[in-house]
């Protein structure tokens, strides 16, 4: 969507040019991924590295001589950091963005040691397993993802990030709690595309959107009695265009997925009627197009 609005915006033909951008898109995305992950490997080692000058200081305080290390040895930075499904992916990806940047690293381990959730933690010296989950859990889902200085870094390095960088956060939330008291955490860094076919999908539906654009448009132009179509907001076009596509031309995907999957694309993009607009369009489309016996879809679980 956002691919075929950019080309929209650019007055741009080079489908070629804009379908390499969009997978150079995508791909940035497991960058943006694993910089998130890597950031807590990061603070850990940071605050190692702190708390070993602070003990070899020739002034040292007992408490610097002997400190708490209950953070350091937390079980989820030391299955982070000793992954190798993780340590692969950062290698291949030449992720280095926090040895370049390192103070966005004592930025946000600033933010951790003034937190609440902190101080609560190291009230104690006791790791136990759940306890070090649930305090890397919240600490991301609390103090580093919400850190403005963070989030100002991720947009000015790719501006592409900007609506990734929630679904990305969710996903290693999720991944976080799934952690189990194994070897290894069960932790195995999530991948772009289920498939070659998954990946196909995002090539077949941005090249068959963009050269049928004509055709597609057609389809709901008479469905919008009361609307100048120019008055049509430009996204709602494109989303129009794109589900038409897949209930047209895509037929392993069910009607109910693409309906759900474009309502929620116009609530989260468009204006505040959009999906009310788009769902009356498309609903009315389909009885009609149903009726016409113009859906054909395949496969199971497609009614």
């Amino acid at each position: 969507m956002q691919s075929i609005y950019a080309m929209h915006q650019n007055g741009s033909d080079n489908l070629e040019k804009e379908e390499k951008f969009l997978f150079y898109s995508i791909d940035a995305i497991q960058d943006l991924y694993l910089i998130m992950l890597s950031s807590l490997i990061e603070i850990c080692k940071k605050e190692s590295v702190f708390l070993h000058k602070s003990s070899q200081k020739h002034l040292a305080t007992p408490q610097e001589r002997k400190p708490n290390e209950k953070f350091i040895k937390n079980a989820i930075f030391q299955i982070l950091a000793e992954n190798n499904s993780l340590s692969i992916a950062l290698e291949t990806r030449k992720i280095d963005n926090w040895a370049l940047n390192d103070d966005y690293i004592l930025i946000l381990l600033d933010a951790v040691k003034k937190s609440k959730l902190y101080a609560n933690y190291m009230s104690n010296a006791v790791n136990t397993f759940e306890e070090d989950k649930e305090f890397i859990v919240n600490l991301f889902e609390q103090v580093i993802v919400p850190n403005e200085k963070l989030y100002d870094y991720l947009e000015d390095n790719k501006l592409t990030w900007i609506d990734d960088i929630p679904v990305v956060n969710t996903e290693i939330i999720k991944q976080l709690r799934a952690i189990k008291a194994v070897e290894g955490g069960n932790f195995r860094v999530v991948k772009l595309f289920k498939d070659n076919e998954d990946k196909d999908f995002v090539r077949d539906l941005f090249r068959k959107t963009i050269l049928n654009e004509k055709e597609l448009a057609k389809e709901y132009v008479d469905k919008t009695p009361n609307w100048d179509s120019e008055r049509i907001a430009e996204i709602d076009t494109i989303i129009l265009k794109m589900a038409i596509c897949e209930l047209l031309k895509f037929p392993s995907i069910p009607v109910k997925v693409t309906l759900n999957e474009y309502l929620e694309l116009a609530k989260e993009y468009s204006t505040p009627k959009s999906s009310i607009f788009i769902n009356g369009i498309l609903d009315n489309l389909v009885k009609e197009l149903e009726t016409n016996d113009r859906i054909k879809k395949i496969g199971r679980g497609l009614m």
